[in-house]
């Protein structure tokens, strides 16, 4: 079962890898047969190399900046809810949802995200 600081930790990671675009940042996120779903998009990203494909293609999103807050919203077992709100100066504001469950190993096994603008 993750603890607060190691969901904190994550989150932080998974930040990071946003800003860098590095790939090896976001492939340490995450197990090697790891699963990445996006909500109301047909996001489905099944394997490590296809999330860090996925990122990259999203590159263009961060285009004129962006700002990431978020809050733990509870960990029960392997699973972790989080809300955050995304807003970036070309694409607007979004409020997440993400449903994280994570392997022993403290990768994401399993990455679910709601995603929904919340207008400019």
């Amino acid at each position: 079962m993750p603890t607060n600081e190691q969901l904190t930790a994550w989150v932080e990671r998974y930040v990071h890898a946003w800003r860098t675009c590095d790939p090896a940042d976001i492939a340490a996120l995450f197990t090697a047969d790891a699963e990445y779903h996006e909500w109301p998009y047909e996001t489905a990203w099944a394997g490590r190399e296809e999330i860090v494909k996925g990122w990259l293609s999203r590159r263009p999103w961060q285009e004129g900046g962006w700002d990431f807050d978020w809050i733990p919203l509870m960990i029960t077992g392997d699973t972790a809810a989080v809300r955050g709100t995304g807003v970036y100066t070309e694409l607007g504001t979004f409020d997440n949802l993400w449903v994280v469950t994570f392997a022993g190993d403290g990768r994401c096994s399993t990455f679910r995200m709601w995603n929904n603008e919340a207008g400019t």
